[in-house]
């Protein structure tokens, strides 16, 4: 995106075009010229008229891509260090349900909402957040709730242990040229229809789709974004040409960015009336075809 540069800050162009102008004001007098002078010293040069002054060349617009990456999920795990009896957090718990055949408890809460399966051994795994922070909050109330439960419990290892991510390439992408290029992607469209990426530094796994969606699954947030990052260059090789449609829309994100209203489209061209018929059917009542059997009597 071109950018004016002024003494006073960058300023946005949504045409591509920079013009410099500098008001008189900004100007610093010469100590060897004179306002008014006839004469321009030695040194000092005239400033050319507007109209004299060379053209400059129209930039083409970059196209400066932004990609949201939404959080799914956030999966952490911690150890309440004490044994649990899980009949009891059934009975005397809330929003509990006894999984006697996985060996477990599952507790679930509203703020944040999110679920914890909880072990007698006393290992907790808590899904369901949208953030590092919020899980971790989660992750102590509902240590806070097995203590209310009569628990010695004591909040310790906590981790992050999964974190499920998801964005949408500004363009689509030509999954089998992709796949028949990189040996780290897997492609099998009887399976699944996405291309599965392996990345190991960061350790990620990506599923990439012809749309241009990608589901990113590493050990972190920052690992997400920065598998994105990696992930960027390497599609951006292979993608699609853009359609009328995304065109139109790329012209409204633009619009909407520069802070003008998206343009209207054209309105649409009255109904031409309907032509005169030749010949036109008239339905006559019994009164009326009497009285012309007898005009014509």
């Amino acid at each position: 995106m071109a950018t004016l540069i002024q003494e006073n800050g960058i300023k946005e162009l949504s045409n591509g075009i920079s013009t410099h102008s500098v008001a008189s004001h900004m100007v610093p007098d010469h100590e060897y010229c004179e306002a008014g002078a006839a004469s321009v010293p030695q040194g000092c040069s005239a400033a050319a008229p507007a109209d004299l002054a060379p053209p400059i060349a129209a930039e083409e617009e970059e196209d400066t891509p932004e990609i949201d990456i939404m959080i799914n999920n956030v999966v952490c795990s911690f150890s309440v260090k004490c044994h649990l009896n899980l009949r009891q957090i059934a009975l005397n718990g809330v929003n509990v349900e006894f999984r006697r055949e996985n060996g477990m408890v599952t507790m679930k809460l509203r703020r944040p909402y999110t679920t914890a399966s909880i072990w007698s051994s006393g290992r907790v795994t808590c899904t369901g957040a949208t953030s590092e922070d919020q899980a971790k909050i989660a992750a102590r109330r509902y240590a806070r709730a097995l203590q209310k439960l009569g628990f010695q419990v004591r909040f310790q290892n906590f981790r992050v242990v999964n974190v499920l991510g998801t964005c949408r390439m500004p363009f689509g992408i030509r999954i089998i040229a992709f796949s028949n290029k990189y040996k780290e992607a897997d492609y099998e469209p009887e399976l699944h229809p996405g291309v599965t990426y392996k990345l190991y530094n960061p350790k990620a796994t990506l599923k990439i789709f012809s749309t241009g969606g990608v589901t990113i699954t590493a050990r972190s947030v920052s690992d997400v974004q920065s598998a994105v990052e990696r992930i960027f260059p390497l599609v951006y090789e292979f993608r699609k040409p853009r359609t009328a449609a995304d065109e139109e829309l790329l012209r409204q994100k633009r619009a909407a960015r520069a802070g003008a209203p998206p343009p209207r489209a054209a309105p649409a061209a009255p109904a031409a009336p309907p032509a005169p018929d030749l010949m036109q059917l008239v339905t006559l009542s019994d009164d009326d075809a009497d009285a012309d059997a007898d005009a014509w009597e």
